[in-house]
Order: C-alpha cells, then sequence, then structure tokens
C-alpha cells in the first residue's frame, strides 16, 4: 500500500470539523478505495482552544495557516478559512506555490480569484479542487468537468442558495410574508444575522460565475452577472404564480447567445409542471443543457456541515487515488491560459416570458392605456387578468404574462406606464424560464 496522503486544515468551523470527523468514521473504507490511509497531519483555526467537538491532538496546530500551508508534513492543503482575500487567499497561493495539491470550499476565492490560482496550480502540476464550493454536496463540478466531456453546453442554470429556496418555499405554502419567513430561517440557522450576501443574490452569483466558466471555456466574471434578490417578493406574486400554474425560484442563469454568454440571478417563475419547481425547503438544483446529452438535472443538499464536508472528503479522495507522474486535467476544464476573454451579452436583448404585475388607480382609461404602452412595444400578451384590492378600494391589480418578448420592449413599456402616472406603487417585473 502507498504512503498516507498528509493533509492540513485551515479552518475548524462547523464544515471543518465534520471533514474530520468523517474522515475519521470513513477511514477504513477510505483506505480501502484510495489504495493508502489519509491522515490530518495539520490544522490550523483562530482558537487554539475551542470545543469543536472533534479530537485535533494528535494533528500539529499552526496559528498562522499560511506556514500550514508551506509546511513539509503535508501533501494536500484544505482551505475552509472563506473569505475572497486575506489568510484564504494567502494561504492557497503559497500552498500551490509550494507544489502542494489544494481542496476549497471557498466558492468567493474562486469567483475573484480562480484563473490566477488555476494557472498557478496547472504550472506546478498539482490538483485544485473545488466540488464543495458549488451546490454544496452536488457533485456539480466533477459532472461538467469530468463526465460531461465532449458534449457543448448551451445553458446551465439552478437553484443555488438554500435559504432563498426555503423562504419561497414557506411563503407559499404557509402564506406568510418575506420578512416572518427571514425570521424564522435566521432563528432556524439557515439564514444569517446580516442575510443581504444570501437574500440579495450575492451568494448565488458567486456560483454562477464559476459554472460559467466551465460551462463555456471563459475567463470568471462575478462583475458582469445581473443580479435581483427575492426580498421584494410578496404574497401577491405568489398567489398570482400559483392561479397561472408556475411556482417563484430564486434561479443562477448562464446561457451562451450569438452577443456573448448571459448571466443572470433573479427570481424566475418556473412551471409548476417542471422538475425544478418541486425542489422544495433548503435543497438545490443545477440544470445542465448540452447537446448530446441533453437536459441533466442534479439535486441535492446545497449546504450545512454534512453536505459540504461530504464533496470535501470527495475532492481529497480523488487526489489520494492520484499516483505521481499522473498529468492532472485543467482546473476549469480548458487550461487557465486558454480560457477565453468573457464576453457579456446584452441583456435588455434577452427574450422570454414576462409576467408583469401592476397595481393602478380604479380609474377610467388605465386599462387601455396599459394595453396602448404594451401595443407599442411589440408584447403579445398571453393573459391579462384584473382584480380589485381588497385593502384599498381605489385600487386595482393587473397581472400581465407575456408571450416570449425582450428585455427592452418590457422595460420600455413599464416606464411608459410609471410616466402615465396610473401605478399606485412600483411594478414587479419577474421573468419566466423555460424549465425542464
Amino acid at each position: 500500500m502507498a504512503d498516507a496522503l498528509r493533509i492540513g486544515i485551515a479552518g475548524l468551523g462547523t464544515v471543518g470539523a465534520s471533514v474530520i470527523r468523517m474522515l475519521e468514521a470513513k477511514a477504513e473504507e477510505l483506505t480501502r478505495q484510495c489504495g493508502r490511509e489519509i491522515v490530518v497531519a495539520g490544522v490550523s483555526a483562530r482558537d487554539r482552544n475551542r470545543d469543536r467537538g472533534v479530537d485535533v491532538s494528535k494533528a500539529r496546530w499552526f496559528d498562522d495557516p499560511v506556514e500550514l500551508a508551506r509546511s513539509q508534513d503535508i501533501e494536500v492543503f484544505v482551505e475552509l478559512i472563506g473569505g475572497e482575500d486575506g489568510p484564504a487567499r494567502a494561504s492557497v497561493k503559497a500552498a500551490l506555490e509550494a507544489g502542494k495539491h489544494v481542496v476549497t470550499a471557498n466558492k468567493a476565492l474562486l469567483s475573484r480569484h480562480g484563473v490566477s490560482l488555476a494557472a498557478a496550480a496547472e504550472k506546478k502540476g498539482v490538483l485544485l479542487n473545488y466540488e464543495a464550493a458549488v451546490a454544496g454536496g452536488i457533485p456539480i463540478i466533477k459532472t461538467m468537468r469530468e463526465a460531461l466531456a465532449g458534449n457543448q453546453v448551451s445553458r446551465v442554470f439552478g437553484i443555488m442558495n438554500g435559504t432563498c429556496n426555503y423562504i419561497l418555499t414557506r411563503m407559499e405554502a404557509e402564506g406568510i410574508s418575506f420578512e416572518d419567513c427571514l425570521k424564522d430561517a435566521q432563528r432556524l440557522g439557515y439564514a444569517e444575522a446580516d442575510p443581504t450576501f444570501d437574500i440579495e443574490g450575492h451568494d448565488t452569483a458567486h456560483k454562477l460565475s464559476i459554472l460559467t466558466s466551465l460551462a463555456f471555456g471563459c475567463k470568471i466574471s462575478a462583475d458582469d452577472i445581473y443580479m435581483e434578490g427575492i426580498s421584494n417578493i410578496t404574497q401577491a406574486d405568489i398567489r398570482a404564480a400559483s392561479d397561472l400554474g408556475f411556482r417563484i425560484k430564486l434561479l443562477g442563469v448562464a446561457v451562451k447567445t450569438d452577443s456573448g454568454i448571459e448571466q443572470r440571478v433573479h427570481p424566475t417563475m418556473v412551471p409548476t409542471s417542471s422538475v425544478i419547481a418541486q425542489v422544495h425547503g433548503v435543497t438545490n438544483a443545477v440544470a445542465v443543457e448540452t447537446d448530446y446529452l441533453g437536459e441533466l438535472l442534479l439535486t441535492g443538499p446545497g449546504a450545512g456541515g454534512d453536505a459540504t464536508a461530504s464533496a470535501v472528503t470527495g475532492d481529497i479522495a480523488d487526489i489520494a487515488k492520484s499516483r505521481p507522474g499522473f498529468q492532472h486535467g485543467p482546473v476549469f476544464g480548458w487550461p487557465a491560459k486558454e480560457l477565453a476573454p468573457y464576453k457579456r451579452a446584452r441583456m435588455r436583448s434577452h427574450a422570454g416570458g414576462y409576467f408583469i404585475r401592476l397595481t393602478v388607480h380604479d380609474r377610467t382609461g388605465v386599462f387601455a392605456a396599459i394595453a396602448k404602452r404594451m401595443a407599442d412595444s411589440e408584447i403579445s400578451l398571453e393573459s391579462i387578468v384584473q382584480h380589485g384590492d381588497a385593502t384599498a378600494e381605489q385600487h386595482k391589480t393587473v397581472i400581465l404574462v407575456t408571450h416570449e418578448t425582450t428585455e427592452a420592449a418590457v422595460r420600455k413599456a413599464v416606464d411608459g406606464i410609471t410616466k402615465d402616472g396610473h401605478l399606485v406603487d412600483k411594478a414587479q417585473v419577474i421573468r419566466i424560464e423555460r424549465a425542464a
């Protein structure tokens, strides 16, 4: 049997502790599968004395994760610190420069510095594995990087944030407000004290930017993602979607178009008959559309200690199975130096169906004015629903569902209706996404 694989783990929070626990619990199976033992030889964290529920006394303690990353005691550096810069970036960079394999769950780091880190890994001939960085325990990175070789990807999309999916699921099932759902999510530990990163789409955007690079062979460009969160979704939207045969999900979508690559994160209406509409609670789901395979949908736990630890352990096991002299594949499917410059598609040229909810003054001519604005923008309507507002006798709600049209046309029509002075409050516009 080959010598043991000695690893160093930086970051001993929920995920780090879960990784150590899993390596201990599955030691015999992993040794048999990998052909060598996996040993935690070094650890690093901010507080040496904190009780984490796991025994790290046999591992050498490093106060500085960069020192651990460079240590001759380890072959693999596992970064679970978090953050796009600071100790996380410094230690990963140090590990790669020292010729160590790296495993990370850090989506923010990869979203910002993934290409340069990939180049460093490929130059040194070492692995940079990051399955846990996107969709938790779902093996989407391995699937796209390895299993779909030979397939041309046209679209990748999915539910990549459990907090948002939990909130939208409860809003629909229990008829409660966004604010009340968020408070419960925070109480249960599904949402942070400051939930902005999740509910405004930033977390999904980081993950999407990584999948975009894998899908289309381009450099990561997290700053070129159109982004909307779910904080403006109301019960009126949830009920209207249900009445029309849709369900609202926060999706990250990347599509290759004639004008470039379109990356967007926003609330989306998907048909209730679609598979992705059945993904509830904190579960994640990622769909990949290809030329040969068609559409592939992977679902599973997208966060949490055990789910993320499973992905991290799988990445470590892959390294344990590799042997000296083995030529490792490129980090993002294409060699880092061959990744194409990112070309952003014109977002306002995006074509599809739209849901538009308008709360308007109940007076003569309003409906005709709305119809004229739609006609002027050459928007064909699939359905129009008008009903009174129970909370205000002088207001009406108008729900429009369009046939396929462009973002620019919809925005032009809504801007015109707003300028006409008919709206009581801001119009709600939600895209309708084709989904399996």
